[in-house]
């Protein structure tokens, strides 16, 4: 492949900075194609941590370079621009989570990873979209507290292993529960081969019609393992570009054009170029703070296997 001009300056400074650069499945293909690692916000968050790189410039909104902070203080974490937010984090506060928990004494809180440091630190355990069921499944209390994502705490209630009443927040991602199932049911007509893959995310009634739900890392193993020929994606649609080049032959389907988050969109290689430049935008996270929501991190990575 070769690289535009940008592209290569990216990768000189990256060189001369010893640094690396971490992108989401949901960023532009032109960043994709000459990050260091691809993935999720945790999984590349947890990889910088084992590098020798000095500088991590996390190409994803702000909770994820906030992340990467908590995993790796000794680095220094740079976010290429700051109007980089997550109406799913945003939806829940120290202050509103706090108040929650004094109405709920003992209950545990399970918090997804998408959501702030700050948040993280008054949790008892995080969770993925890929592990939640089996967190919850760890715990012995006979109520949880699941935040922020309303969709993921359903999900999570219909499958779990044992009698446990899960707890919701009003909270959600307006990209995933934007998806409808009249555009589902659309998109499975005009592609009828197509299998259907969504995201945990997603509403209940999305859900419903899913051949598979899956984590975007699950959906990226699941087709590539398939002898499927044919996908629909449910869940952001940057995640295509990868899907395409690691499955040549392989065709895919966006259910919506509205399955874009703004801004995991808004960085550019020129963002880029000056955050490497400048040193901007430094993340850093409170040692108090850290030390709390990494031990959340923690415990949720103690949670044995399937």
């Amino acid at each position: 492949m070769k690289l535009s001009s940008q592209q290569q300056e990216v990768r000189r400074l990256l060189k001369e900075r010893r640094a690396i650069l971490l992108a989401h499945n949901y960023q532009p293909g032109e960043i994709q194609d000459i990050a260091d690692f691809l993935g999720d916000s945790l999984a590349l968050s947890m990889t910088a941590a084992e590098t020798a790189a000095e500088v991590i410039v996390f190409c994803g909104v702000h909770f994820m370079a906030e992340t990467a902070a908590i995993l790796c203080p000794e680095k220094t974490v740079l976010l290429p621009r700051l109007d980089l937010g997550c109406c799913l984090a945003e939806s829940v506060t120290t202050a509103k989570l706090l108040a929650r928990k004094a109405e709920l004494p003992g209950v545990p809180v399970v918090t997804y990873v998408n959501s702030t440091a700050a948040v993280k630190a008054e949790s008892d355990v995080c969770c993925t979209s890929a592990n939640a069921i089996r967190v919850v499944n760890s715990l012995a209390a006979p109520r949880v507290l699941m935040v922020p994502d309303q969709n993921l705490a359903r999900y999570a209630a219909r499958h779990t292993a044992k009698e446990i009443e899960i707890l919701t927040w009003e909270g959600w991602c307006n990209v995933h529960d934007g998806l409808s199932p009249e555009e589902v049911l659309e998109c499975k007509a005009a592609h009828p081969q197509a299998l259907f893959l969504a995201h945990p995310e997603c509403n209940p009634e999305v859900l419903d019609l899913a051949d598979e739900i899956r984590s975007t890392s699950g959906m990226l193993k699941y087709v590539l393992e398939s002898p499927e020929k044919e996908f629909i994606i449910g869940t952001e649609k940057g995640i295509i570009h990868r899907l395409r080049q690691e499955n040549p032959g392989k065709l895919f389907y966006s259910p919506s054009k509205r399955l874009i988050c703004r801004p995991m969109k808004r960085i550019t290689l020129t963002d880029v170029i000056k955050a490497l430049q400048e040193n901007r935008h430094q993340i850093t996270v409170p040692e108090e703070i850290r030390v709390r929501a990494l031990k959340a991190v923690e415990r949720m990575l103690a949670v044995p296997r399937d």
